[in-house]
């Protein structure tokens, strides 16, 4: 388990390496969408990319493979869907320093939902033409 749960938006940390780079471009942070209670160490081979303030694996790189621990392909819907079905773990994780409500994780949504799209479309672009190669 991670010692802090992160559920909301948070801001995460592009690596200061080449690998982040191909990944990221110049992307230095962006605000992420999360909802964990885990981490992970990082595999043998593994280059990291991502970290928060709250956990520090957020993302890493091995070859071709991408693995992300935080959530870049949300949308309104889905994230209307996981309140309503977690409002339990919303409640009981309430007092938890990176758990935010329902109505924090609404707020500024129409802002920061498209910053995080395009986060999700290079991400995607950049798997998809891995794929090709």
């Amino acid at each position: 388990a991670n010692p802090i749960k992160e559920i909301g938006w948070g801001e995460v940390q592009v690596s200061n390496n080449d690998i982040a780079r191909n990944w990221f471009g110049d992307i230095q942070s962006f605000q992420a969408f999360h909802w964990h209670g885990e981490t992970f160490t990082l595999p043998q081979g593994a280059i990291h990319l991502l970290s928060s303030t709250y956990c520090t694996n957020q993302a890493f790189a091995i070859g071709k493979h991408l693995a992300l621990q935080c959530h870049p392909e949300m949308t309104a819907a889905m994230i209307a869907s996981w309140c309503i079905e977690g409002i339990d773990e919303l409640e009981a994780s309430k007092d938890g320093l990176a758990v935010q409500s329902v109505d924090s994780i609404q707020q500024q949504i129409e802002a920061k939902l498209p910053r995080l799209n395009k986060v999700a479309h290079r991400l995607y672009s950049k798997w998809i033409s891995g794929l090709r190669a």
